[in-house]
């Protein structure tokens, strides 16, 4: 039951996932490798969530030996799995817990018991030693120890998951909505769902269906008529504009704010905070937050206070479970749900979790529904390595001038010099989205490339996209003028809570821009 019928009313497969994260994108590649075609169905793109609101850190295991030990022993063997069967999506950095003057000695003293309980390892160095390896650090530190952390790529990940699923006869539908279940005897029949853009309307069959849907798992499950116990925490993080560090830093305390340096490429990310929200739709990087996480970071790193940085983002954690105050007692675990115990025998559920388990809940999801379909065949991602694709090269940092260099093509025009994109590179994402039937858009090509991500967050770049895309055919009429608004707000979203020295002077040519060129007005979130 597997036949794709586009354009008719009914569409089929054997499982359908709902959301393009990070473990929705590995469900599909772990069922596709064990012969199980699937759709998945995204309403935004991918890693709208979660997954592309993170620090980009592989968890070593480390920052929860102390309160949350099984979330540190999968961080530690899960860490281990991609660092050897993804390394393309991996930068293994190392990464060092620092404690500064008037931190917990007791915790300080107590943290390689801790490791060792977890099986994570960790080395004592002297507080010389830490600065040595990283140089920016403060000259208040007084106790330091290594640790196996290292950055990730989640954008890379999830590109490269659902390309292979896609692949071995899976479907992406971006853009996709469920808006009903049709549950009769205790099955879900049919799915109804929309494309965002044109409004047109389906039904998508399948055997099994999956609740991937991270913070908005409990919407999609209330649409089956089941409360999932969620709790939302908002985590904003800063971008630098340079890189300034070269391993991971985490400050040596219990998991808090701010407390967390991670290297990715050519910029460093700072944060993150926790802060409890109502609705997963309605989040953006708060003053009050930039401020703090600069304050509390240059603790840490003094550095931070004078450096330049190019945008703030947020996403929200979907904590498994009710926890009080800011989300921190709440488990990092993930929680697998089968709802047969709520009379719907082909739902499921995973939630919770983090990114750096990502491939274990998928794991753990497919087992469970292969069960449910008589599937014996076992999972492979846990031994086969995901597979380099071309068309997913393009979100490392610094990948694009490599490949310029290497080139010498006189007719590749650099469109974005902050993070040097090529028309070439353009032209692969255009071509990778029209063979899934999707027409490319700036918003779609930023996800895809680090365009509009350097210091001018798509001031010169933007239009230059724009003009191009124009010449090569993909806007007509005004639809080019209606998707750089799309783009420049997605930009602007980031901009406005870290608007000082040299950011507000790159905003103040970026508005005369949007409102001068373009006639846009500038994005102001909601209270």
């Amino acid at each position: 039951m597997h036949a794709y019928r586009y354009g008719s009313v009914t569409v089929q497969t054997q499982v359908l996932i709902i959301g393009g994260g990070a473990t929705g994108t590995a469900i599909a590649r772990d069922l596709a490798l064990r012969g199980v075609r699937c759709i998945l169905v995204e309403k935004s793109d991918l890693n709208a969530g979660a997954s592309g609101g993170n620090h980009g850190l592989l968890h070593s295991g480390g920052r929860y030996v102390s309160n949350d030990q099984e979330a540190a022993r999968e961080c530690k063997e899960e860490g281990d799995i991609i660092k050897r069967l993804m390394p393309q999506c991996v930068e293994d950095t190392g990464g060092i817990f620092v404690a500064i003057e008037g931190d917990d000695e007791r915790f300080i003293a107590e943290y390689p018991a801790y490791c060792s309980r977890c099986g994570v390892p960790c080395e004592q160095i002297t507080p010389e030693e830490a600065c040595f390896l990283e140089p920016t650090l403060s000259e208040k530190v007084i106790a330091a120890y290594k640790v196996e952390d290292a950055s990730i790529d989640p954008f890379k990940l999830t590109l490269l998951n659902m390309t292979q699923a896609v692949s071995l006869g899976s479907r992406l539908l971006r853009r996709t909505k469920v808006i009903r279940f049709d549950i009769h005897d205790r099955r879900i029949d049919r799915v109804l769902v929309r494309n965002v853009d044109s409004g047109d309307e389906y039904y998508i069959e399948a055997e099994q269906v999956v609740n991937a849907a991270g913070a908005w798992a409990g919407q999609v499950s209330g649409l089956a008529g089941i409360d999932i116990p969620m709790n939302y925490s908002k985590g904003t993080l800063l971008v630098t504009n340079d890189r300034i560090n070269y391993r991971v830093i985490n400050r040596l305390r219990r998991p808090s704010d701010a407390d967390i340096l991670v290297p990715g490429g050519t910029v460093s990310i700072i944060g993150t905070t926790s802060v409890p929200v109502e609705d997963p739709d309605r989040i953006y990087p708060t003053v009050e937050e930039t401020d703090l996480i600069v304050r509390e970071g240059a603790e840490m790193v003094p550095v931070l206070e004078r450096s330049r940085f190019v945008r703030a983002y947020c996403g929200v954690r979907p904590l498994f479970g009710k926890g009080g105050g800011d989300g921190r007692t709440v488990s990092r675990g993930f929680a697998l749900l089968d709802h047969s115990h709520e009379d719907v025998d082909n739902f499921t559920t995973i939630t919770g979790g983090k990114l750096t388990t990502f491939r274990l809940m998928a794991e753990r999801t497919a087992d469970m529904v292969c069960n449910k379909m008589g599937v014996a065949e076992p999972c492979r991602t846990r031994s086969e390595p995901l597979p380099e694709i071309d068309d997913c090269r393009w979100t490392e940092p610094g990948i694009s001038p490599k490949q310029w260099m290497r080139s010498h093509e006189s007719d590749d025009i650099v469109i974005c010099e902050c993070e040097m994109v090529t028309k070439s590179a353009i032209d692969e994402i255009r071509a990778s989205l029209k063979a899934n039937n999707e027409k490319p858009g700036l918003v779609d090509i930023c996800m895809r490339t680090r365009l509009g991500r350097g210091a001018c967050q798509g001031a010169f770049c933007g239009p230059r996209a724009l003009a191009y895309l124009y010449e090569s055919g993909e806007y007509h009429g005004q639809d080019g003028l209606i998707d750089i608004g799309r783009f420049y707000q997605e930009r602007w979203k980031g901009i406005h809570s870290i608007l000082w020295g040299d950011q507000l002077i790159q905003a103040e040519l970026m508005e005369s821009i949007h409102c001068g060129l373009f006639d846009e007005e500038l994005y102001t979130p909601e209270a």
